[in-house]
């Protein structure tokens, strides 16, 4: 009978540990974002537009494909893709697990070992890159951000040093893209629950000097907090 009540005791530790755990990851989640990086930071009159924008769950940084700072079709030529030319005016760029990427494209296709092995660092990374027709529109969603070139030419080399390269090529995921205008790449470092595609997002606007959550695992974390 003290076996079974250490056992139980031990379950019940083991219980309350788990949803403390998540209780304190979740305040930290919602709390965070709204201690800013970079407060001082304001959009500046003549510089280079951007975009961050939701799928409400994910979040991408859109940025013209040619400017004098960088013309993104060399790096990420538009022979990588279907159906993608020169017409293409914007390249949304965005950084996750790669299993969530090619093996659960909705929530429907999700298995507990794709997010068993993504929360807890087990599998490897992607780029994921669409280019888009237009501008996107600025909803609740997608929000603009207009930055100095000196502030691109830093989220450049943040988002460029993301994507596994043989010699200067990114590496393509021998895997389709959703559409034919998005294709996905091997990416630099490790998806888990304290780095998700979300923080990748955060990081790389705080290292290009805008402001935004020192730490934001949660797509409300960035879109909710840009102004």
């Amino acid at each position: 009978m003290s076996t079974l009540k250490k056992l139980l005791r031990y379950i019940a530790f083991s219980l309350l540990g788990i949803i403390l755990f998540v209780v304190i990851y979740l305040l930290f989640a919602f709390l965070l974002p709204y201690v800013k990086a970079n407060s001082s930071f304001s959009n500046v009159k003549d510089g280079v537009e951007i975009f961050v924008q939701s799928n409400g769950i994910h979040t991408d940084i859109i940025m013209p494909v040619k400017t004098e700072e960088i013309d993104w079709s060399e790096f990420l030529p538009y022979s990588d893709f279907k159906n993608v030319n020169a017409s293409f005016e914007y390249i949304a760029m965005g950084w996750g697990d790669k299993g969530f990427f090619i093996d659960a494209p909705t929530w429907d296709d999700l298995t507990f070992s794709t997010a068993f092995k993504a929360a807890f660092g087990m599998s490897t990374s992607a780029m994921h890159v669409t280019y888009k027709y237009r501008k996107p529109k600025l909803t609740e969603s997608c929000k603009k951000i207009v930055i100095s070139k000196e502030q691109y030419l830093c989220l450049i080399d943040c988002i460029s040093s993301s994507f596994q390269s043989g010699g200067l090529k990114p590496i393509l995921v021998k895997h389709d893209g959703y559409t034919q205008q998005d294709r996905f790449y091997e990416a630099v470092g490790t998806y888990c629950m304290f780095k998700t595609c979300n923080v990748w997002t955060g990081n790389t606007l705080k290292d290009a000097g805008i402001k935004i959550g020192v730490w934001t695992p949660l797509e409300s974390g960035i879109v909710g907090q840009l102004e």
